[in-house]
């Protein structure tokens, strides 16, 4: 017995049928944008803690998305412009919106993405290159519909320079006679003209303008994918560097504690002055270390805000005022090259762009041979003229028009020869852009899968050394306490500790990077169902 379906799952099916519509694309490939805009929320969602030097998450789960409202906009606001594309010429066009100011609550990955798409000046661009797309669209269908034209003139010629002739008549009312020639007239004509043949100029006019919206669309949505893939890698930067701090500073805490343990006993003579100077060196190398980690803090932040549209303050020197709630996670993300080609065949925005432009070539080459054709067009209207057998300019003569004209180049001196060679080497230049595109992401693709799986395998091999290096410096300290060990076992494992810390947090910051990349080549940055499962990332 089918179930009946929520509000929610109606608008659901709502938007992905109006992006179907749109796109002329797949069900498939419509849940693909409606999943990415809408990511559906966990039922137990772990509230994410602050970054930690040590210990990798061991199941890690997805930063708490945005609610209902928020999912909903970023649906709303990912069709919108899929919409204005196809839409009336009549609508009229929204205003860039501003850059926002910074946000004070902690920002997660999803909240990043929505604030992207809303102000990052990339997706701006693309928004306002579907409007143009729409002018386009626009232009090319007019050669269909009819045109209306409205034309008037006045001549007044010199009395000598008119050809006349004059002849007696007794007609009453002409007593005068006929007078044939006057040196001023006037006339004015509206018109209404219908092609009705352009030598194919017409269908294909219809077709250019359906490949062009689609064309369009697909342009957006590889600004949109491009734009999530940058924003992801510059969230994940500053979360890189924000752990950084953490293990130079801890780093910095456990030298400054050496140092002073080690200047305790120089005062009690139990060591010599080459351990203080030692234990003094050592704290000094670390410093550096911290100071540039604050710098890649710093830089990173700005670099996401400015991803995200933000303006900084004026007022801010050092530290952006910008708060992030995720953590760096080693999500599963089971995808064999096979099933990652096909995906990125089937899916990337770009090879669907370059077939609707092959389709636009071969549209051109339609259009240059219909100059060697002829073109029929209908009219009708309505004249008004003054007499030519009156000189007053106020006794006029009026009435319909119509008729069909057509016009035909015989010979154009080879010009429609030459046009559709030009238009079928550009078709044929573009078959070999699409060809050489497909190779090119399959590398792209190829070469993402084997950084993924690097990424993958480093951190699998970094699982636990932070717990034994925590444990070798104990036992080194202990060993020396006991005067069974030197000073440099305590300060090797000192350095072992935060290089594995460092090691650590990398391997966790390169996995997300190369998972998102990987995601990108496939075209799947917009998640979808992949082995049966679904991966959403917040």
């Amino acid at each position: 017995m089918n179930r009946e379906l929520t509000d929610s799952e109606k608008e659901e099916q709502e938007l992905v049928k109006m992006y179907m519509d749109l796109m002329g694309t797949n069900e498939s490939g419509a849940r693909s944008v409606f999943m990415y805009a809408c990511p559906e929320p966990e039922n137990s969602v772990e509230q994410p803690g602050p970054p930690q030097a040590a210990g990798p998450a061991p199941a890690a789960k997805p930063d708490a998305g945005p609610g209902p409202g928020s999912m909903g906009r970023a649906a709303a606001l990912l069709l919108l412009p899929l919409w204005l594309a196809g839409s009336a010429a009549t609508a009229p066009a929204a205003p860039s919106s501003p850059a926002h100011q910074f946000i004070t609550q902690p920002l997660s990955l999803a909240d990043a993405l929505d604030l992207a798409l809303q102000q990052n000046p990339n997706i701006l661009r693309a928004r306002k290159e579907l409007e143009a797309a729409q002018g386009v669209i626009i232009q090319t269908r007019a050669v269909v519909l009819p045109k209306v034209g409205l034309t008037g003139s006045f001549n007044a010629l010199q009395p000598t320079d008119v050809d006349s002739f004059s002849f007696p008549t007794n007609i009453p009312g002409l007593a005068g006679g006929i007078h044939f020639g006057v040196d001023e007239n006037w006339t004015s004509q509206i018109r209404l003209v219908q092609s009705i043949y352009e030598g194919g100029r017409m269908l294909s006019a219809l077709r250019v303008a359906r490949l062009t919206r689609q064309q369009s669309a697909l342009n957006y949505q590889t600004a949109v994918a491009d734009t999530v893939l940058d924003v992801q890698i510059a969230y994940d930067d500053v979360l890189l560097a924000e752990q950084q701090i953490t293990v130079q500073e801890a780093s910095v805490e456990l030298l400054t504690q050496e140092l002073s343990d080690t200047r305790r006993r120089f005062d009690a003579g139990t060591v010599p002055r080459f351990n203080v100077l030692r234990a003094e060196v050592e704290l000094a190398n670390a410093r550096p270390r911290l100071i540039r980690a604050r710098n890649s803090f710093r830089i990173a932040k700005n670099n996401l805000a400015n991803l995200l549209g933000f303006n900084v303050p004026k007022e801010t020197f050092e530290d952006i005022p910008l708060i992030l709630s995720g953590k760096l996670q080693a999500e599963p993300y089971p995808l064999d090259l096979a099933r990652a080609i096909a995906l990125a065949l089937e899916r990337r925005s770009e090879l669907g762009s370059l077939r609707k432009a092959r389709a636009l070539r071969a549209e051109d080459i339609v259009n240059a041979k219909a100059g060697s054709k002829p073109a029929v067009e209908a009219f009708a209207g309505y004249d008004v003229h003054n007499s030519m057998l009156h000189s007053d300019l106020g006794y006029d003569l009026n009435g319909w028009i119509t008729g069909v004209q057509v016009t035909w180049n015989i010979f154009d001196g080879f010009l429609t020869r030459g046009r559709v060679k030009e238009a079928t080497a550009r078709y044929e230049r573009a078959g070999i852009d699409l060809d050489d595109t497909g190779r090119r992401i399959e590398l792209e693709v190829r070469t993402a899968r084997s950084n993924f799986i690097e990424a993958q395998e480093v951190l699998e091999s970094q699982k636990k050394v932070v717990e034994e290096a925590e444990e070798a410096l104990r036992l080194a300290r202990s060993r020396y306490e006991a005067g069974t060990g030197t000073q440099l076992d305590v300060l090797s494992a000192q350095t072992a500790l935060t290089e594995a810390r460092t090691t650590e947090i990398q391997a966790l910051h390169d996995y997300s990077v190369a998972r998102s990349k990987l995601e990108r080549a496939v075209g799947a940055n917009l998640p979808t169902p992949v082995g049966g499962a679904e991966t959403n990332r917040n």
